[in-house]
């Protein structure tokens, strides 16, 4: 297949300033999948300036709104159209399964642009109760330049929940996708143009995140700033946006509790705990990378675990159920963790090592559970973004929210249970963004998402999510 070779910046297919490339790797079989350009600050530079233009003196942030939302359900469509195409290239990128990318990631990609073109005509702002003679209002408009920094777990599928909201509010954009899973960025921005978006709107810069994306937070040009990925990073980007008093949101780490109770229905509590780790190998912001079991079904859930563990052997994700995790660096981190997790004295109950496939090549890890965590131990306080579960007992409901809040994060938490009350009271008390209930990492483009604590703030996808694409203007008005 052809893969895309050029960043987009203006509305043109470019190579880098500077004239370097990386190679994209499959973490598959460690083989060089294509060279992209290894952009730099005169490349965020010329996004910028090339988008900055688009606002202030190109069509789309004037444009009727409702011929915006008609531009985006066009790109909706391509992405169905591409569908296959686009989820080979995540794929190849990051080790998703096939299924994955072409059943549930790109497809959603496409749902959720339809779901903001929707929106497009429908961001409205309020006439206030006035005296004779005075009319107030309040009117929402964009915000101007967006740089969105988007992570590798999820290259397409993230971008779109920034992409969409702001396009839909009529803002232009910088892309910067994670320097290891560009690829369906790149092939998105070709679509977009293709779809009528005119030149300038998105621009997608590839490269090192340091480079370009300290780039794009000091720009004087771009007004809002947002940034899905690692908590330590998103710190950093808040610290120097302050500098140009950008609008910021971040979307961080999780270390999410998936608490199951004795009287839950526990087939499907299992399967929930499997889906809640092992899905996109652990590589989950929100995964329930801590599972809270209740002491008078603890031994009898840890061995059905390891028992469930041992059957996602991981393996070529064109029809594997679990793929590599998406790089050499990942691959080092996690295995690292797995260690700590060892020498910390938590039990390995299933996995723990790295998984050899016959060519001997690829980055794969065995789906390991680790027993009798303490919730003190680093591999239930710290991300490790990878395959690993942390199993933790407790006593009662009162035991389960206490362990359950006792971290640094709050981004997602879920609850197996048959008592109602019980849901609601945890709902309530758990600290964090997402709750389910019965059921673990479900999304719908209608419901936001987004963290508590070191999670992160603002909030993506929903209607909640155009607050952060608009500045909120008010307007006294005296009529005679």
């Amino acid at each position: 297949m052809n893969f895309p070779s050029s960043m987009i910046i203006g509305g043109e297919a470019v190579a880098a300033v500077g004239g370097g490339t990386y190679e994209s790797i499959n973490p598959a079989d460690e083989s060089v999948i294509c060279s992209l350009p290894a952009g730099g600050v005169e490349d965020a530079n010329a996004a910028v300036t090339a988008a900055r233009k688009a606002f202030d003196e190109g069509d789309w942030p004037t444009m009727a709104p409702s011929r915006r939302g008609r531009v985006l359900r066009k790109l909706a469509d391509l992405v169905r159209k591409h569908r296959d195409e686009l989820a080979q290239l995540e794929t190849l990128d990051v080790g998703k399964t096939a299924f994955d990318s072409g059943k549930i990631e790109i497809p959603t990609v496409a749902n959720i642009l339809d779901y903001y073109a929707g929106f497009a005509d429908k961001v409205t702002g309020d006439t206030l109760p006035s005296e004779a003679g005075v009319l107030r209002m309040t009117l929402r408009e964009p915000i101007g330049v967006v740089a969105a920094i988007t992570p590798w777990n999820f290259p397409l599928l993230l971008a779109t929940w920034k992409i969409a909201p702001a396009l839909a509010c009529g803002n232009t954009m910088v892309l910067k996708p994670a320097k290891i899973s560009s690829l369906t960025s790149l092939r998105f921005a070709e679509l977009a143009l293709e779809a009528g978006l005119p030149a300038g709107v998105l621009n997608v810069v590839t490269g090192s995140g340091a480079v370009i994306g300290e780039a794009l937070v000091n720009h004087p040009d771009v007004d809002k700033i947002a940034f899905t990925g690692s908590t330590a990073v998103g710190i950093g980007i808040q610290q120097k946006a302050a500098g140009t008093t950008k609008r910021v949101t971040l979307e961080l780490g999780g270390k999410s509790p998936n608490v199951i109770f004795e009287d839950a229905d526990l087939k499907q509590a299992l399967r929930g705990a499997m889906t809640g780790i092992f899905y996109n190998k652990g590589e989950v912001c929100a995964a329930g990378s801590r599972l809270l079991v209740q002491r008078s079904i603890y031994d009898d859930v840890c061995e059905q675990l390891a028992t469930m563990a041992a059957k996602f052997v991981p393996g070529d994700p064109s029809s594997a159920r679990m793929g590599p995790v998406a790089s050499k660096a990942q691959y080092d981190s996690v295995l690292n963790w797995i260690e700590k997790g060892k020498a910390e004295g938590a039990r390995c109950i299933s996995g723990g090592e790295a998984h050899h496939v016959e060519s001997g090549k690829g980055y794969y890890i065995q789906p390991t559970v680790f027993a009798d965590v303490d919730n003190a131990m680093s591999i239930a306080q710290e991300e490790i973004f990878g395959p690993v579960l942390a199993v933790i007992p407790f006593d009662d409901e009162a035991d389960a929210i206490a362990i359950a809040n006792d971290s640094p994060y709050g981004l997602a938490a879920a609850i197996w249970t048959r008592d109602v009350g019980r849901a609601l009271r945890f709902v309530r008390k758990v600290k964090a963004g997402t709750v389910w209930v019965n059921a673990y990492n479900l999304y719908d483009p209608s419901l936001p998402f987004g963290g508590y604590k070191a999670s992160g703030f603002g909030r993506e996808l929903g209607e909640a999510a155009l607050d952060s694409y608009t500045e909120l203007k008010s307007a006294w008005i005296n009529l005679g």
